[in-house]
C-alpha cells in the first residue's frame, strides 16, 4: 500500500510541491505525519496477515500481532478522522462527505473494541470473546461487533482511498483555523 507511494526526496521543494505530494500538510503537518505512521501500520498489519495466512498453514504469532496492530490503527485512524470531521470548514464539501463516510465505518469498528459497545447504543458487545474473527480463505481480519463484523482488509483499503484522494484543492484552510470560526461566532 504505503509503499507505492513512498516518492524521492524532494530537494528544496516549493510551497506547491509539497502540497501536491502531501495535500493534509495545508490543513496540518502534526496530523499529516499521524496520517503517514497510520499508513505505515496498514502495510505492516498486511504484511503480517499474508505471513500468517500461508498456503499450507497457519502461523498464529503474525497473526496475533496484526490483530494488535489492528486494535490501535482502528483508534488512532478514529482521532485522526474525527479531528478532520470537527474541523470541517477546512474541506471541500465533497472531501468532507467522503471522510465523514470514513469516520462512520471507522466508529462501527472502533466501538465495539473500545467502548465494548456496538455504535450509537449503550448495548454491550459479548465481552467473552475473541479480539476478532479470521477470515482464512481471505487472509483477513473480522473486526469489530462479533455479530456484524468488518473486513480489516477493507477497512485499511478505504482509509487509505479517503485519505489518498484528498487533493491541495480540498484543504480550504489550516486546522486552527476551525478554532478561529468557532471563537468568532
Amino acid at each position: 500500500m504505503t509503499k507505492k507511494r513512498i516518492k524521492e526526496c524532494l530537494v528544496n521543494p516549493t510551497e506547491e510541491e509539497i502540497l501536491t505530494r502531501e495535500p493534509l500538510i495545508g490543513l496540518s503537518f502534526y496530523l499529516s505525519d499521524r496520517n503517514n505512521v497510520l499508513l505505515s501500520i496498514s502495510d505492516e498489519i498486511i504484511e503480517n496477515l499474508d505471513k500468517g495466512f500461508s498456503m499450507n498453514t497457519i502461523h498464529g504469532g503474525p497473526i496475533g500481532h496484526a490483530s494488535t496492530l489492528m486494535w490501535l490503527w482502528t483508534l488512532g485512524a478514529y482521532e485522526v478522522v474525527r479531528t478532520m470531521c470537527q474541523a470541517k470548514e477546512c474541506f471541500s464539501g465533497n472531501f468532507y462527505k467522503e471522510i465523514s463516510g470514513l469516520k462512520n465505518d471507522l466508529a462501527k469498528a472502533r466501538m465495539p473494541s473500545s467502548k465494548m459497545e456496538k455504535k450509537g447504543k449503550k448495548i454491550p458487545v459479548n465481552s467473552n470473546r475473541s479480539p476478532d474473527g479470521w477470515d482464512v480463505s481471505n487472509k483477513d481480519l473480522l473486526i469489530g461487533d462479533p455479530e456484524d463484523p468488518i473486513s480489516c482488509r477493507m477497512m485499511l483499503k478505504k482509509y487509505d482511498a479517503v485519505m489518498s484522494s484528498l487533493t491541495s484543492e480540498d484543504v480550504k484552510n489550516r486546522h486552527e483555523e476551525s478554532y478561529n470560526k468557532e471563537n468568532k461566532q
